[in-house]
């Protein structure tokens, strides 16, 4: 019988980890083996998991989600699991999503993925999906082509030896994309979003044509990077991948100009920055380090303000102004 684990990323979200955990409990062909990556957590997450006795789980500091998935799959992996089920701590899946995943049998590796549905209504998508907005719109088992990694994806081990693990160091938003895209596109391995397997996902709220907060927004750091990568494996083809990265830094530069009126030319700085390290393959920046860029960016504001004076002040009385008469010395 094949092994299967269900691996769940988690930081500092211990109440909707309780909701996920309990969801994997419940199902009707429920996993070999519950793995738990603590990401570094600083809430009650820790003390939780040490009193489950049917949870493994690994500590680690903050690697953001993607060395988190980095290290479940790569556990999962060497111990020798089959099928490797993979969902962010923020959702849970129906009581018969793994069964229906599971079902599907197929002669050739394949990607195979939950309907990703909006936990609150229970029946809208979350990100697009093919040409629906609801799950009763849908009349197929199956949406070829479409997958929303990591959101009750279910990996076969075929696929790692062949495709390998997330890339642990692009930290936070786009690794599960890259890994989309390196899997169906570099890879040729087909998607499929099996329709009656379903995994209920908070709405997704990222929209920067809206105002966005500077000084809370470091994820956005990793969302222009990132892409970089991401367009990398999508296109396989290192000079449209840099033409299409301009494109994407371009369009984003003129929504920010356009609709932004707070910290304008701080977010332009901001967005350069990720630029430059996307197109230069700078990964080792961690939430931690862009929220000390980020807080500079305002420091240093207020301490031109507040030094700079003092500073001219202190040099108009301990520096000689210049005059014609002041003596020289000629060598």
């Amino acid at each position: 019988m094949k092994k299967v684990i269900a691996v769940v990323v988690s930081h500092n979200r211990q109440n909707l980890l309780v909701e996920c955990i309990a969801s994997l409990r419940k199902q009707t062909r429920k996993p070999d083996e519950i793995l738990v990556v603590n990401n570094g957590s600083s809430d009650y997450t820790s003390v939780w998991l040490d009193k489950q006795e049917d949870i493994v789980h690994l500590y680690q500091d903050n690697l953001g989600s993607a060395g988190g998935y980095h290290t479940g799959i790569k556990w999962a992996y060497e111990n020798g699991y089959d099928w490797i089920w993979c969902m962010d701590d923020d959702g849970y899946a129906k009581e018969d999503a793994l069964e229906i995943l599971l079902q599907q049998n197929e002669k050739q590796p394949v990607l195979h993925n939950c309907a990703v549905l909006n936990k609150n209504d229970k029946r809208s998508f979350v990100w697009k999906t093919g040409n629906f907005s609801f799950i009763d719109e849908v009349k197929q088992d199956i949406i070829s082509g479409i997958g929303h990694p990591f959101n009750g994806t279910l990996l076969h081990r075929n696929i790692i030896t062949l495709v390998g693990l997330p890339y642990f160091n692009l930290y936070h938003r786009g690794e599960e994309t890259e890994y989309f895209y390196r899997i169906t596109m570099k890879f040729s391995i087909p998607a499929k979003t099996v329709t009656g397997s379903v995994y209920f996902h908070p709405p997704a709220k990222y929209s920067y044509s809206q105002e966005w907060d500077l000084k809370n927004s470091w994820s956005t750091y990793f969302h222009v990077r990132n892409q970089f990568s991401i367009l990398k494996s999508k296109h396989n083809n290192l000079l449209i991948a840099f033409i299409a990265y301009n494109a994407f830094v371009a369009s984003f530069v003129f929504t920010l100009i356009t609709t932004q009126k707070k910290d304008k030319l701080k977010k332009l700085n901001f967005v350069t920055l990720a630029a430059i390290d996307g197109l230069i393959n700078n990964r080792s920046q961690s939430s931690k380090s862009i929220q000390s860029k980020i807080d500079a960016l305002y420091q240093d504001n207020i301490s031109q303000k507040i030094f700079n004076p003092i500073k001219k002040s202190l040099l108009n009385l301990l520096v000689p102004s210049y005059t014609e008469t002041t003596n020289h010395v000629t060598v």
